[in-house]
């Protein structure tokens, strides 16, 4: 893959990100977010195994788990 590829999906990621933070169009990006997260985090289960070499990771089931109340609850949120 070229390097314009890697370019558009940092915008994208960008774009999905500023719109999360601003609470736009929460059904989608609230969704997004999640699927990113849960991606990245299932991703490198195998370094769970390991848990005093990478314990950076674990922090990543919080986040998750935040990720998913915003989800379930993004009805309620109508601070915007």
């Amino acid at each position: 893959m070229g390097d314009n590829i890697f370019l558009a999906i940092g915008i994208v990621q960008l774009i999905i990100i500023l719109s999360f933070a601003a609470g736009l169009f929460k059904t989608w990006t609230y969704g997004l977010v999640l699927l990113l997260h849960t991606v990245s985090t299932v991703s490198t289960f195998s370094l769970y195994t390991r848990p005093f070499d990478n314990l950076l990771f674990f922090a990543a089931w919080p986040m998750l788990a935040a990720c998913i109340a915003l989800f379930l609850l993004r009805d309620w949120d109508n601070l915007v």
